[in-house]
């Protein structure tokens, strides 16, 4: 099991902090949930069926044509590299490491790959894996380019992937109104953008034929009743507004954060409006010095890097700063 943000309880059981006594930044999900609407009893009592309109609302919301309800983004993750014969999978690197640890388990040649190399390499992939907006870097990949490396796979028989986990503040990114296309693949994730990680609920966005095959795969029931009927509220066609007003507040967060630390000596090196990357080869006393205080952010080993989710309240925010600033005097 790959390690994630969000271990609290292992990290309040090393420093001796209570749980409820930490700020927890390491998730990189929007800090404020999605208000829950109530939910009439039968999306508890009876079995979750695939016509009550979830898929049509993704479809609605994310601008596709075809669409599975899964679990969570992740179950799509570990089931895709299963429909493919053993090939040459290219994986952005650093990016969420559970695109890799899949593909490499289901028994396909992995090449690793920088942003810059996937131009001149892609010719040599069966598929390529890659997140926009990249996790943690940040870093976007232009619609057009996409469209153009998924022509050049798919005229060899290969396909594109695009994780559009965090994509949701940044839609003119997104290539999901092009998911019918034979050949490529986008996921989206319910969780992050709604603060509503424990849902468990993503979307596959794809042609068809190849929907039918993942489902078959997953099996019956993987999306449970409660998370079908919060899906349908939060994706409505009734919900736009509240959707373009919560993305607005999380990307003027997100900008406030960049600052924030670019003000402490800690000019991150790329992010979103839930997260933003820091690299430093100091990563690693940072992420303690923090943690010591009650603060959780993401550690990385392979870049040393760090990502920062936003804080929820304004005491939060305020409780970083401090933080930060003891750091840039004990460091200066």
């Amino acid at each position: 099991m790959l390690e994630h943000g969000g271990r609290l309880r292992a990290a309040a059981q090393r420093y001796g902090i209570a749980l409820g006594d930490w700020l927890d930044l390491s998730t990189a999900i929007a800090p404020e949930p999605w208000p829950l609407p109530p939910l009439a009893v039968e999306a508890w009592a009876r079995l979750p069926e695939d016509d009550d309109g979830l898929s049509a609302a993704a479809c609605a919301c994310y601008g596709a044509t075809h669409s599975l309800p899964v679990a969570g983004s992740q179950a799509a993750i570990q089931g895709l590299p299963q429909l493919l014969p053993p090939c040459r999978v290219g994986v952005l690197e650093p990016s969420y490491a559970e695109h890799a640890q899949a593909w490499q388990r289901a028994g396909h040649r992995l090449v690793r790959l920088d942003a810059v190399d996937i131009d001149q390499r892609l010719d040599s992939l069966d598929v390529l894996v890659l997140a926009n907006p990249n996790n943690p870097s940040g870093e976007l990949f232009a619609a057009e380019q996409l469209l153009d490396w998924h022509a050049r796979l798919y005229a060899r028989g290969g396909c594109l992937l695009v994780d559009e986990a965090f994509m949701d503040c940044t839609p003119e990114f997104s290539v999901a109104a092009h998911a019918d296309k034979p050949g490529l693949i986008v996921l989206r994730s319910f969780g992050k953008f709604f603060g509503l990680a424990g849902v468990r609920l993503g979307f596959v966005l794809a042609e068809a034929a190849l929907l039918e095959l993942l489902a078959e795969r997953l099996g019956p029931w993987t999306v449970s009743g409660p998370a079908r009927a919060l899906g349908i509220q939060a994706l409505a066609e009734s919900s736009a507004a509240a959707r373009r007003l919560r993305a607005l507040r999380l990307q003027a967060a997100g900008q406030r954060l960049a600052q924030l630390l670019a003000a402490h000596g800690l000019q991150p090196d790329g992010g979103t409006a839930l997260f933003h990357w820091l690299r430093t080869p100091r990563a690693a006393e940072l992420h303690d010095f923090l943690a010591r205080r009650g603060i959780l952010v993401r550690l990385f080993d392979q870049p040393a890097s760090l990502r920062f989710g936003l804080p929820a309240d304004e005491a939060g925010w305020q409780r970083l700063t401090q933080a930060l600033v003891d750091y840039q005097k004990e460091t200066t």
